[in-house]
């Protein structure tokens, strides 16, 4: 078979969808000569990708900044030109190989392939990640074969398929949390999971450390905050005497199959790679969008989440110590809300994503 096109990246949050659907393709026989990767120079790929084995392209170019200082609109300058160079070796790369599809999850990293594979008629399929479909998957919109999509949209090319999960996710048990309000239960900690991704959030993290500072009395709770990279030595700083208590932990970056194993209560942004992960998994969540996020992203996904039942949801601006002391407060005296926001969110989720993206891709080659 002609080989099929994987592209996008940019991010962690595109990197590893990619590299669970092609790890899926080949779980179903195609080779690891019948797919490629195509991301960018200067996002996460060339570290996570690399070591699979599979041909990877690495392209030219990086986001458009939507900011009209002087020197932004530099940035911006030099970014079209990337672009437009990542687009010419599409152009040509599309042409001479014509893959059977090209899979894109998004980012800036996706956009020359997607439009290669507009201008040499060869079939696209979006996986969109998010309630909205990224920039670069919105310019091909239209001409897209088939849309592989985390919530129910009315478009009969769409199926609902969740996010594509890593393995180590997919196999979390949380068997071992008694159901809310048991004896069992309420024998143990009640455990917060603060994550908010790999650089972190300054005002989500302030506020949990204000929150946990008022709390660490407070032996029926524990609190796992995982601070992102760019506010872990002023957190620890701050809180060095809360981390010598059992009920507060803090950490640059967390083994999140190991925490959302344990984890009763979710707080974090509101990015689809958390989404996927929590909503597979059925971990009832405070959610605190990005604000400013493209196309308000996150405060989409969230929405979704809050309408279905499995979510609440607390605008950055609004968040403070006291906010959260009392929508937690209020979860932990409610385990019949918590049993439901679990079970809403499982009802969102998809454990097998990756799998139902594969069966989309091999259906559209012909395999």
């Amino acid at each position: 078979m002609r080989p099929v096109l994987i592209t996008g990246g940019g991010t962690g949050g595109h990197v590893f969808p990619m590299q669970a659907i092609a790890e899926e393709l080949m779980s179903r026989g195609v080779s690891s000569h019948d797919v490629y990767f195509v991301g960018s120079r200067r996002g996460q790929e060339g570290r996570l990708l690399r070591p699979l084995g599979i041909r990877l392209v690495l392209l030219p170019g990086r986001g458009i900044s939507r900011s009209l200082l002087p020197t932004r609109i530099f940035d911006n300058l030099v970014s079209i030109a990337g672009l437009i160079v990542a687009l010419l070796h599409e152009l040509v790369m599309v042409g001479w190989r014509r893959p059977s599809a090209v899979v894109s999850v998004g980012g800036y990293a996706s956009l020359a392939s997607v439009l290669a594979a507009l201008f040499w008629r060869r079939p696209i399929i979006l996986v969109e990640l998010d309630a909205h479909a990224s920039a670069a998957q919105r310019v091909v919109l239209r001409a897209a074969t088939r849309r592989c999509v985390p919530f129910l949209v009315d478009d009969g090319r769409a199926v609902v398929t969740g996010v594509p999960l890593r393995e180590v996710i997919r196999q979390v048990d949380r068997s071992a949390l008694a159901e809310w309000g048991s004896v069992a239960r309420t024998a143990t900690p009640f455990t917060i999971v603060v994550m908010t991704g790999s650089l972190g959030a300054r005002r989500v993290n302030q506020v949990v450390t204000e929150f946990a500072r008022d709390l660490t009395h407070d032996q029926g709770l524990r609190i796992i905050h995982v601070t992102g990279s760019r506010d872990f030595s002023a957190i620890s700083v701050a809180t060095r005497g809360l981390t010598n208590t059992s009920s507060y932990e803090v950490c640059e970056f967390g083994d999140m199959a190991r925490l959302w194993a344990v984890a009763d209560l979710a707080v974090c942004r509101a990015g689809a790679i958390t989404i996927g992960e929590i909503t597979a998994l059925g971990i009832p969540s405070i959610l605190v969008p990005l604000p400013g996020a493209p196309a308000d992203h996150q405060s989409k996904n969230a929405r979704v989440l809050v309408d279905a039942g499995a979510a609440i949801l607390i605008r950055d601006e609004d968040l403070t110590a006291s906010v959260l002391a009392r929508e937690v407060d209020h979860l932990r005296r409610s385990p019949e809300t918590l049993s439901e926001m679990s079970r809403c969110a499982r009802e969102l989720g998809r454990l097998n994503a990756a799998a139902a993206i594969a069966d989309v891709i091999l259906e559209v080659v012909g395999r």
